[in-house]
């Protein structure tokens, strides 16, 4: 790619970046750039320079940073594997332990209802008294504010500063989970509910937009397992959050201690996140500015463009008529089917088992560490398959899982450690889903696109949740038959799916190789530019 000095010898990833309507006024900011009184050099980022004037000359100045990163290390010659590694760790100790947390808390925070069910709150006398249907409603209430925030959220995510934005969401979570802790009633439960569904609702379409921005796409399976198995410490974290709180001898009922414990470490983890993750490559404060230019320049190859806050009709009709967004939208709902039962109903079927209030939420435990075991395993038998076995990967993790809940529906109600350890393999179709979700963010290009693609995976899993409770009826407890049985179904079709995936991603690719004998642009002309995955000749799919 040639130095780019002026408005008259702009490189293509300059247009592609702006929208058509603003390229005049980044043409007049180039030349007022080229001035020797201005600070700085053309096709160069300069940290230090005082913006007077409005975004989009904060806009321009990200543009000449991303071509800078590709006119220096643009190349497999100026970028060594030993620079990329040394970049990588200083990536993976921030941005993994900070997603992992967050994860960790976002998985809590779904589950206090699960663990304050134990502690009384269904309870006429010390809780609000739940008969009936009302407490699976609030299982699915949850989700309900969830379905009706989620696409809108990530559409203001695309238009304001991400990373802020899911900061000031995290904090949210936390101020509805302690008011839930003052509910008087089943309707001032519901409504807080419904809130907090709404905030926790860009959680994981953020992540995943994080992962896209910093890793290659071959590294995005295992760093997506990474903070995603903080899910199964964050199981093992709620039974022990759960064994202290039920010692808590106070003045309040115990269920309410852990609404407000829970959302008070939550908030204040919240503002911890805004200082350690930047919202771009070139504020990443923990890294040197060279470091900062190779970050953006080893993501190259990914193809799938880089941040612009421009809504795209052409990108959202792309994606809406696009069939690998309705599988990942069907394998989201199939996905939570079984997840929606065991976040809800998990310490309800353990305690059926025979087990006391205390013991159920220590049991917990080895239920969490068993998601971190599965995850893992799947990252690295993921990590030694020749390329292109993510779904094989995803249907191999869902065999564990069809083979536990037969087992827990098969084995006599007496066999209550069998039946446990049927529980438990249960899990392992959470690997499934993690794969699942670096095939989205490998495979999704474009920014609108990917905004709500990444959006219409959890549209499905919400509505998935939404209908999950209700399959774990109250006259069937403790054995809870339908439920276990719809996770069984959801599994097998969800195994399809994938199937279905894997066959229509490679039809993709036969189809690309032929457009590719056409001729293409070179790989850096196209790598940040706004183009969706099938606009770009250099765009892979990888299955």
């Amino acid at each position: 790619m040639t130095t780019v000095d002026t408005a008259q010898n702009r490189a293509t990833i300059g247009d592609e970046l702006l929208p058509s309507d603003q390229k005049v006024e980044l043409a007049m900011i180039e030349e007022k750039m080229a001035d020797p009184d201005v600070e700085g050099q053309p096709g160069q980022f300069v940290s230090n320079r005082k913006w007077q004037f409005s975004d989009l000359y904060k806009r321009s100045d990200m543009i000449n940073f991303y071509r800078e990163a590709l006119e220096k290390y643009g190349n497999d010659e100026a970028l060594t594997p030993e620079m990329d590694r040394a970049v990588r760790r200083k990536i993976d100790m921030i941005v993994l332990p900070c997603l992992g947390i967050c994860y960790l808390f976002y998985y809590v925070d779904k589950t206090t209802l699960s663990y304050a069910a134990i502690f009384g709150i269904k309870d006429h006398k010390i809780g609000l008294g739940l008969s009936g249907s009302k407490y699976s409603w609030l299982s699915s209430i949850f989700y309900f504010g969830w379905l009706a925030w989620s696409i809108p959220s990530n559409l203001i995510m695309q238009k304001v500063p991400f990373v802020s934005y899911l900061s000031i969401n995290i904090m949210l979570w936390g101020v509805f989970l302690m008011a839930q802790a003052a509910a008087k009633n089943f309707a001032e439960l519901a409504v807080l509910r419904v809130l907090s569904g709404a905030f926790e609702s860009i959680a994981d379409p953020a992540f995943m937009l994080i992962t896209t921005m910093w890793y290659k796409s071959s590294e995005q399976p295992s760093r997506i397992s990474a903070w995603y198995a903080f899910n199964g410490v964050g199981v093992g974290a709620g039974g022990l959050i759960g064994y202290g709180i039920g010692h808590i001898k106070g003045s309040l009922a115990s269920w309410r201690y852990e609404f407000l414990i829970v959302g008070a470490v939550c908030s204040a983890w919240a503002l911890a996140l805004i200082i350690l993750i930047p919202n771009t490559h070139a504020s990443a404060w923990w890294l040197t500015r060279e470091e900062r230019l190779i970050a953006v320049a080893r993501i190259r190859h990914n193809q799938t463009g880089t941040t612009d806050r421009t809504w795209k009709m052409d990108q959202i009709r792309e994606c809406l008529t696009d069939v690998k967004t309705w599988l990942f939208f069907f394998i989201g709902f199939l996905g939570a089917i079984p997840n929606g039962g065991i976040s809800n109903f998990s310490t309800l079927v353990i305690q059926g088992l025979g087990f006391d209030r205390l013991h159920t939420s220590l049991l917990g435990l080895p239920q969490g560490a068993l998601v971190v075991i599965w995850i893992a395993a799947g990252a690295i038998l993921n990590s030694k398959l020749p390329p292109n076995n993510r779904t094989t990967v995803c249907m191999l993790f869902m065999l564990p899982t069809i083979a536990g809940t037969l087992g827990f529906l098969l084995a006599p109600t007496n066999a209550y450690v069998g039946r446990l350890i049927c529980f438990y393999l249960t899990g392992s179709y959470q690997t499934s889903f993690v794969i699942c979700l670096s095939l989205i963010t490998s495979n999704t290009a474009g920014q609108t696109k990917k905004m709500l693609t990444n959006a219409m995976i959890w549209f499905g899993s919400c509505i998935g949740s939404i209908a999950s409770p209700f399959f774990y009826k109250a006259e069937q407890a403790p054995t809870y038959k339908e439920g276990i049985g719809s996770m069984l179904a959801s599994n097998i079709l969800e195994a399809l799916c994938f199937l279905a995936l894997r066959i229509y991603l490679k039809r993709l690719n036969r189809q690309r190789e032929s457009q590719r004998q056409e001729e293409a642009p070179a790989i850096n002309e196209t790598a940040f530019a706004d183009l969706t995955d099938k606009q770009n000749l250099n765009f892979h799919y990888v299955y």
